[in-house]
Formats: structure tokens, C-alpha cells, sequence
């Protein structure tokens, strides 16, 4: 009996899930914070950082199935610069290199429906992250099992306490477009069972699963879901109430953070379908009706102290001066990330004229400014832990950043998939000044700093790569002749 790393495993999905899983399988259950968590039989509590790669990999140790149950909404530092899409690619990308790596057999991944036939470029954030996850998970060769359902219903998450809150809270309901899109709810035993059953699969390739029981609207859902409340909720259609509107007021009345809220209801937009071609019969024919799932879902403990304690102690796991922050950009096609991370350094001293100053010496790379005699940033480059797709910079001090033996505050560069776009990240970075003099100041600083790198970047990679088709055009044209 192989091992399991179960990712998430204190979050809503994850916990349980664990709880069957552990019935027949040996689990390593995985999550940022392990405090009053116990080992007990088949499960081994382990702590990760799952931004860290080393920590991934080292999770991965002797693991025969990784199932990956994470996302980025919320979010994971005091200050956090980057959208969610942007750190779920990090994340995704870091699981994905440490399962080749460390020889796991197969990966499992929890998504959400896709819209039929519609372009990528048009899906919501929310879904186009989803999409991107599969695609990165998949990119290393280890084969994926993507489990995509609609709206969860249980008695937490996301989605379904949103509507259910929306539901008991309003005296009546003026609808907006959105609730009329078709969506396919789904029960949270129904996705469990589902996840299990792919834990006994062996695919030799990707492989796509949609998961449902019924297709309905968002309208239908509060019908049914006012029905088991026994409440009288008369609802009256308005379509020309846009989505910023419709966040405005489902924020406000759900009592949710913009974080959860606003990618969700961008999703809303789009028709949830399950599609045939993703039919597999045992995992994709859910057995819970949509007004069953309600009634339990509504059933089970709520306590609303208990949820407030949760979140409190999630705020609690966060760092309390720590800095994240991601931005992506675009590369020219011919460029190495280590060739990228070069370019960097030296455009900054370059922008900077005299008042930035860069150096690299022996893989240490420092940031210096005139006003002050020693460097602002020490930077070593971990040769070791980069690669063609990846350079790795640890902060080991300077001026403005905090000095911890053996810390792992960090600046990388990496590529995302094959394509030529770069991820540059900072993680676990705590600055010297004052908290509220480094976010109006150095934070700020920083965010404008990196929009004209990718600027730079970005007029580059138009500019050469539109050279190179030129002169790769001309040398066929040449030898044709």
C-alpha cells in the first residue's frame, strides 16, 4: 500500500477526505500550519510551505500518490503583492517539479467545470487559474487526474455558504443575468467518494474527469435552497444589474472577504456544464440530489463562533511582518531564465543611474544606494537549488532586510511552462523599517519598479522575436531559392 500526500488537509475538501482515506491508505496529510494537530494511525501531520520547493520535495519523500487540494484566494502573508493566479502557478509548478523529481506514480487535482467551447482568454480569473493549474500539474510527466466539479454544496467552503447566507439574510431577491447561467452543484460526500476512487486509478496520460448530479441555475439553487429553509423568498429577475454590482452587494450582505468573493462571482458569468467526452461512470454520476445535498448541508454545525475561531487561527499562522509578492511578465522567446534574472540586475543599476547601484560577485548579488555605505540587499544565488526554468536568490541580509540564520527569505525567477513568460517572486521577506514607512515607501517602490521591468521585458520580447521571424523567414526564403 503506497503513500499518500494529501495537500490541504486541514482545509474543507481536505479534512474530509482524510477521513476516508485514512480507512485503507497511509497518509502524509500537509499543511502550513501543523499546531494541535496529532499523528494517529495511517496519518503523519507534516509541516509545509508549499511556495517552498525544497519543502515539496522533501514532503514527497516515499510518496506513491500526491493529491493536490490548493488554492491561492486568500491571502498568505501580512503584505501580500500578486494576484491569486500568480502564486496558484507557483505553487502548482513547485508541485509538479518535486513529483518528478521524487518519483511519485500519480497526481490528483480537484478544479472546476469548464464553460463548453469557450475560449481561454474569456473564462473568469478564478477558472482561468484552474485551467492553467492542470495544465502546469501536468507539464512534468507524472500523470494527472483533474477531478472538475461545479458548486460544492457543504456546510463550508466557498460557494454554497455564500448563497445560503444570501438566502436566510435578504427578505427577498432581485436577480441579476448571472443566475441564470447553468451550473451542475455537486455534494461535498459525492466529491469525496469521487477523490477516493482516484486514489485506485493508474492513467498512463492526463486525464479530465467532471464530476455532477444535475443541471440547474444559480436561480434554481436559491429556489431549492429556500424550499428546505421553509422560507417564502420572492425573487424578481433584473438583468441589467452588472457583476461589480452584484459583488458590491453579495460582499455586503454574505459578510465574505472581496478575496473569496469577487473571483467567484466573475465565474458566475459562465455556463458550468459538464461535458460528455469527461464521463467516467462509477466517479462521474454524483448520487446526492441538489435539495438532498441542501438539507444535509444546512443540517450539520454551524457554529458561527467555532467558524470565527478557525479564521482566527489561520490569521494566526501568518507571519507578522513578512512580504509576498509576485509579478509576471513577458520574455523574448530566445531569453534563459538565468539570462533574465542577469538582465535584471543590471537594468536596475541601469534605471537607477546613480542612485541604484548593482553588483554581482561570486553568485552574490547586492543592491546598494549612495546614501548608504553598506548594501540595502544581499542576495545569493542557491546554484544548487536553480536550474534552466529556475534561478534562486536567498536574502542573506543588508540595510533593509532583516538577517535570520538559516532563514529562507527569497527572491526567484522562473519560467511558466514552455512559454515565454517569467514569474519573479519574492517569498518570507521581512523589511528593517517600520511597517508602515516600508508599505507607502520601499513596497511601492518595488511594485513600480517591477511594472517598467515588465514593460522593458515585454517591448523586447516584441522586438526580437519579431526580428528573429524576420530572419528566420529571409533564410527560408534564401535556401528556396
Amino acid at each position: 500500500m503506497g503513500k499518500i500526500l494529501l495537500t490541504g488537509a486541514s482545509g474543507y475538501i481536505g479534512g474530509n477526505l482524510l477521513k476516508e482515506l485514512k480507512k485503507e491508505h497511509h497518509i502524509v496529510a500537509a499543511s502550513r500550519s501543523i499546531k494541535n494537530k496529532e499523528n494517529e494511525e495511517h496519518v503523519e501531520w507534516k509541516k509545509v510551505d508549499l511556495f517552498s520547493l525544497k519543502d515539496v520535495e522533501d514532503a514527497m519523500e516515499g510518496i506513491d500518490t500526491a493529491i493536490y487540494l490548493v488554492h491561492s484566494m486568500m491571502p498568505s502573508a501580512k503584505l501580500t503583492q500578486a494576484s491569486f493566479i500568480d502564486m496558484d502557478a507557483i505553487l502548482a509548478d513547485n508541485f509538479g517539479r518535486a513529483a518528478k523529481t521524487k518519483g511519485v506514480k500519480h497526481i490528483i487535482f480537484m478544479s472546476g467545470i469548464m464553460p463548453p467551447n469557450e475560449d481561454e482568454d474569456d473564462l473568469s480569473d478564478h477558472l482561468k487559474s484552474r485551467k492553467e493549474c492542470e495544465k502546469i500539474l501536468g507539464f512534468y510527466g507524472v500523470p494527472v487526474s483533474t477531478l472538475r466539479a461545479g458548486l460544492i454544496i457543504g456546510p463550508k467552503g466557498s460557494s454554497f455558504p455564500i448563497l445560503k447566507k444570501l438566502t436566510e439574510r435578504l427578505p427577498a431577491l432581485v436577480l441579476p443575468s448571472w443566475a441564470h447561467s447553468q451550473t451542475a452543484p455537486v455534494a461535498l460526500d459525492d466529491v469525496v467518494q469521487g477523490l477516493t476512487k482516484l486514489v485506485d486509478r493508474r492513467p498512463d496520460h492526463n486525464e479530465v474527469i467532471d464530476i455532477s448530479h444535475e443541471v440547474t441555475t444559480y436561480k434554481g439553487m436559491f429556489k431549492e435552497t429556500a424550499e428546505v429553509m421553509d422560507k417564502k423568498l420572492p425573487m424578481m429577475d433584473l438583468p441589467i444589474i452588472p457583476v461589480w454590482l452584484s459583488k458590491l452587494w453579495v460582499r455586503l450582505i454574505a459578510g465574505e472577504s472581496k478575496e473569496l468573493v469577487y473571483p467567484l462571482l466573475d465565474s458566475l458569468v459562465h455556463d458550468m456544464v459538464p461535458s460528455k467526452e469527461n464521463y467516467v461512470e462509477g466517479i462521474s454520476n454524483a448520487q446526492t440530489s441538489t435539495k438532498e445535498s441542501i438539507r444535509k448541508a444546512l443540517n450539520e454545525d454551524q457554529d458561527s463562533k467555532k467558524n470565527k475561531k478557525q479564521s482566527q487561527s489561520i490569521a494566526e499562522q501568518l507571519k507578522k511582518s513578512d512580504v509576498k509578492s509576485v509579478q509576471r511578465i513577458m520574455i523574448p522567446s530566445s531569453w534563459t531564465i538565468e539570462q533574465t534574472a542577469n538582465y535584471y540586475a543590471n537594468w536596475l543599476s541601469r534605471i537607477g543611474h546613480s542612485f541604484i547601484n548593482t553588483a554581482i560577485e561570486n553568485n552574490k548579488l547586492m543592491i546598494s544606494l549612495p546614501i548608504f555605505k553598506d548594501p540595502i540587499l544581499i542576495l545569493e544565488k542557491s546554484t544548487d537549488r536553480s536550474d534552466d526554468n529556475r534561478v534562486l536568490f536567498f536574502i542573506r541580509g543588508g540595510k533593509f532586510a532583516k538577517s535570520v540564520e538559516g532563514g529562507q527569505a527569497r527572491l526567484e525567477f522562473r519560467r511558466v511552462l514552455d512559454t515565454n513568460e517569467c514569474l519573479i517572486a519574492i517569498h518570507e521577506y521581512e523589511p528593517t523599517l517600520p511597517w508602515f514607512l516600508y508599505t507607502v515607501t520601499q513596497a511601492r517602490i518595488h511594485l513600480i519598479v517591477m511594472t517598467l521591468f515588465g514593460y522593458e521585458t515585454k517591448l523586447l520580447a516584441k522586438t526580437l522575436d519579431s526580428k528573429y521571424l524576420v530572419d528566420r523567414t529571409e533564410k527560408i526564403v534564401n535556401r528556396q531559392s
